[in-house]
């Protein structure tokens, strides 16, 4: 197993994977770390479905055009999740309050289906194995994917985490410098600073992209990421959300 500096700071993104199969204690050591996420209030708000079956993996895939769902050997969708609670609480006779209906409901379902899968990417790279955090899976066809899973009401995808054996080393991709991640005591007010910095970021990124190996772009970071912007104007996950029952008014 990796030390922890190796895990967290060495970290990429595996988009190809070995035919191999996960270990069984791998694969137990990652469900493990999933299962003792911190989460608001130990609430648990998330639930991940576990995909091992080709042809669901098949139909994820021909849905996104994400081949890594396909290629990996296990699939892990990390669900926002009020079911569960929901059937105690109806067996209990405890009114369920409509949490659903509220923002800070969907965000809390959120937050621990996310950190829930930051587990999973950390364990698997602690055991030497390769991940994917696949956002396009919320995206593609949200009420489709929602069919294919059986997800009740209550239930909605947050992001699919592809895992297995790498088949790549890609290049370490760069983040933005310290100064532009960590605020110290306050917000920065100093814009002009942070535009020159955000400046030569951008330049390393767009230089990156046209060294790196394994396919090279002329994409830069801005440019880029506010490309992603426009085509998620295109989703209507609201109408998603409200089909899975979640009305949200306030």
């Amino acid at each position: 197993m990796k030390d922890v500096k190796a895990t967290m700071l060495d970290r990429t993104s595996i988009r190809r994977y070995e035919r191999d199969a996960i270990p069984v204690e791998s694969m137990d050591f990652i469900m493990k770390a999933v299962e003792n996420t911190p989460t608001s209030y130990n609430g648990q708000q998330f639930s991940v479905i576990d995909i091992d079956d080709q042809s669901v993996k098949e139909a994820l895939y021909e849905l996104t055009g994400q081949k890594q769902l396909k290629t990996c050997n296990r699939l892990l969708v990390f669900c926002s999740d009020f079911h569960k609670i929901g059937l105690l609480a109806e067996k209990k006779g405890i009114e369920m309050p409509e949490i659903t209906n509220t923002m800070d409901g969907v965000i809390l379902g959120l937050i621990d289906a996310s950190l829930a899968m930051m587990s999973a990417v950390v364990a698997a790279e602690a055991e030497g194995l390769g991940s994917n955090c696949i956002g396009y899976l919320r995206t593609a066809d949200p009420a489709k994917v929602a069919e294919i899973l059986r997800l009740p009401k209550g239930v909605f995808v947050v992001c699919g985490l592809a895992l297995g054996v790498p088949r790549e080393h890609p290049d370490l991709k760069p983040k933005q410098q310290t100064s532009l991640v960590f605020h110290k005591n306050h917000y920065r007010n100093d814009n002009d600073a942070m535009v020159r910095e955000l400046e030569e970021y951008d330049l390393t990124v767009q230089h990156y992209n046209a060294t790196r190996s394994g396919g090279t772009t002329n994409n830069d970071w801005c440019g880029h990421i506010i490309g992603y912007y426009r085509e998620a104007l295109k989703y209507q996950l609201l109408d998603y959300l409200k089909s899975q029952g979640y009305d949200v008014n306030h």
